[in-house]
């Protein structure tokens, strides 16, 4: 894991403890400064950066230091995408993953100590978000923030990689790598766990309530508000997750973009793209089943973009890190949803352990 470390003059001591610790755990550590206690500094200036690291997805998490966290906790809860904790104890920081998916923890050097820190630091690492309701509160503070931006044109979630697991998913995802699974049950699979999907990638959709009657009064009831989607799967594997989306979603348009994988280069190369005309009204869901290079899909919504899209997000079954990284290089503010992320790509630019080439098991091809 790559933790970003920054801390003022009155941090530096208790940064330097905390670097120690993440070395030991075998985490890779960028530090942004300062490089000293005597030399007074503005705390803003070194939390902005380490902030940033995590916006831009240089760095997966960040612990940042100041005095007693209040002004290095202010600052970086100001960087677009960027949920920072200031946590005082073990619960506290096991509470601010659990439920809020912290991916930043600020530390009070002046009022906590550096074996209580350690052990703050160490707990906060380990605790897994647990989603559900929690992930619902965030997204709707995802959404003010996106909707008071200066950024117009960030998606729905702000560059986030989601990743679904629900048993449910974990168990199809689970079948589907089986190399023994036929190409009519794989297809199959891929539908259902597309649907799966759907419910965490429209969680944020905006509702309004209306007056209907019900066979015994009237009644008000929610209705989705107006929104306009669009189904935009990359020829040809992406295919095998539209009608699984559809059945829930069956009123969105479905585009298509044909691109391919040169075997030599790795690199996309595209020779299909149609889009439906008012595309630039309409929230995208991108559909390809595997996130492994990331060149497709980031040239698929880099043509999406070209053609007025705005707000999209990337919907795929298995990623690679590297295919993540790449992805949100070129896309920093586009969401990635994914049900599982793997472990690396092989020489052949494979997902390991992957469940093989999608396109071939879908169709039968090989």
């Amino acid at each position: 894991m790559k933790v970003a470390v920054a801390a003022d003059h009155a941090g530096y001591v208790l940064k330097e403890e905390i670097k120690k610790y993440l070395a030991e755990r075998g985490c890779e550590v960028i530090d942004f400064g300062t490089s000293s206690a005597e030399v007074k500094v503005d705390y803003p200036d070194w939390g902005f950066k380490a902030a940033e690291a995590v916006a831009t997805h240089k760095a997966e998490r960040a612990v940042l230091v100041c005095g007693t966290g209040i002004g290095m906790s202010i600052s970086a809860n100001k960087v677009h995408g960027v949920r920072a904790a200031l946590c005082h104890d073990h619960f506290t920081a096991v509470m601010s993953r659990r439920h809020n998916d912290a991916n930043v923890l600020v530390l009070g050097a002046r009022v906590t100590g550096a074996d209580v820190a350690r052990d703050i630091t160490a707990a906060w690492l380990d605790e897994p978000f647990e989603g559900g309701r929690h992930a619902f509160r965030l997204d709707k503070i995802t959404a003010y923030e996106n909707e008071n931006s200066k950024k117009p044109e960030a998606s729905s979630g702000g560059g986030r990689t989601v990743v679904i697991d629900h048993p449910l998913v974990r168990h199809k995802l689970g079948l589907m790598r089986n190399r023994n699974t036929s190409s009519k049950d794989f297809r199959d699979l891929v539908q259902e766990v597309a649907g799966l999907m759907v419910y965490e990638v429209t969680r944020h959709l905006p509702l309004e309530e209306i007056e209907i009657e019900t066979p015994i009064e009237k009644t008000n009831v929610f209705t989705l508000s107006g929104k306009k989607l669009a189904i935009v799967p990359v020829l040809r594997a992406g295919l095998g997750m539209v009608e699984g989306i559809l059945k829930l979603i069956p009123n969105a348009k479905v585009g298509h973009i044909g691109l391919y994988r040169d075997p030599k280069t790795l690199k996309p190369v595209d020779y299909y793209c149609k889009l439906p005309s008012d595309i630039s009204e309409r929230e995208i869901f991108v559909v390809d089943p595997m996130l492994a290079t990331g060149g497709s899909a980031a040239a698929a919504v880099s043509h999406i973009m070209e053609r007025g899209g705005r707000k999209v997000s990337l919907v795929s079954l298995i990623a690679a890190p590297e295919g993540i990284a790449a992805f949100h290089e070129a896309h920093p503010n586009i969401d990635i949803f994914v049900a599982a992320v793997d472990s690396h790509l092989n020489d052949h630019g494979y997902i390991v352990p992957g469940l093989g080439d999608a396109g071939d098991r879908l169709f039968g091809t090989k």
